[in-house]
C-alpha cells in the first residue's frame, strides 16, 4: 500500500502538468480552413516581432488562430483572452479598411 501512494501522486502530478501545458480549451469544432487568420506580425501579448526569439507558439482559441512570441505568453493570454481577442479584432478592421482604401 505504501508504494501505491507515491505512484498515484506521481500520476496525479503528471496529469496536472499535462493539463497546465495545454492551450485554452476550444469548444468549437473548426477546421484550419474555418479559422480566422492571425492578423499581426507581432505577439498580441508583448508586441514582440514573431519569430525573432524562437518559432511562434500557435494555437486555436474559439474560431481563430492565435500566435504568441513564446509559450510563456500563454499564461497572460489565459488570464484575459477577451482583452487580446479585442486587439486582434481592431487589427483586422484596420487591415480591411486599408485594403478597401487601396482597391479604390
Amino acid at each position: 500500500m505504501k508504494t501505491i501512494r507515491p505512484f498515484a501522486a506521481l500520476l496525479l502530478a503528471a496529469g496536472l502538468l499535462a493539463a497546465a501545458s495545454n492551450p485554452p480549451a476550444d469548444d468549437t469544432k473548426t477546421t484550419k480552413k474555418d479559422l480566422k487568420p492571425y492578423p499581426l506580425k507581432t505577439c498580441v501579448v508583448t508586441g514582440e516581432k514573431l519569430g525573432e526569439m524562437s518559432p511562434p507558439y500557435v494555437f486555436t482559441y474559439k474560431d481563430r488562430q492565435i500566435k504568441l512570441c513564446c509559450k510563456d505568453c500563454l499564461g497572460d493570454f489565459k488570464k484575459d483572452p477577451a482583452k487580446y481577442v479585442k486587439k486582434l479584432e481592431v487589427a483586422e478592421k484596420a487591415r480591411k479598411a486599408k485594403q478597401a482604401k487601396e482597391t479604390k
